[in-house]
């Protein structure tokens, strides 16, 4: 469970990063921003799973 949690929050930053990078390089702010949340988005729900993983042992 806990394996399958942070490979989709890797996912997550990796789809921000794409979606960050995508907008800056077309020079479209609203796609960067929305890039940047979504990778922010993925680390936070990376350290979650490492929270849990720290309480679990």
């Amino acid at each position: 469970m806990a394996k399958d949690e942070k490979a989709k929050a890797k996912a997550q930053q990796v789809k921000g990063k794409v979606k960050k990078e995508a907008g800056r390089l077309v020079g479209d702010d609203s796609a960067a921003a929305k890039g940047r949340a979504t990778e922010a988005k993925g680390h936070a729900r990376q350290a979650k799973e490492k929270v849990k993983d720290t309480f679990k042992r």
